[in-house]
């Protein structure tokens, strides 16, 4: 299963407009496409942490606001953890 799906698992809880969801791409931004609030981001990013057993530093969960960009953290928090 590639990470932009177990995302969209981890996400839909969180989303209200199933269509955008449905058509979440790597372009998607959680505030603006997802009309996903900073609250729910941060529930967001515990929920990551526990599925990939990863740890997320404040600079890295900034950077979070897109699919690419979330993909791009895990990707280096999972390479970190393997080192």
């Amino acid at each position: 299963m590639s990470i932009i799906n177990d995302l969209k698992e981890i996400i839909t809880p969180y989303v209200d407009d199933k269509t955008a969801l449905e058509n979440i791409s790597e372009n998607t931004d959680f505030l603006t496409d997802l009309k996903i609030n900073s609250a729910n981001l941060v529930d967001i990013v515990l929920d990551i942490e526990e599925k990939f057993g990863i740890t997320i530093d404040d600079a890295s969960m900034n950077k979070m606001l897109t699919v690419k960009a979330t993909i791009a953290v895990i990707e280096e928090k999972l390479a970190e953890n393997a080192g």
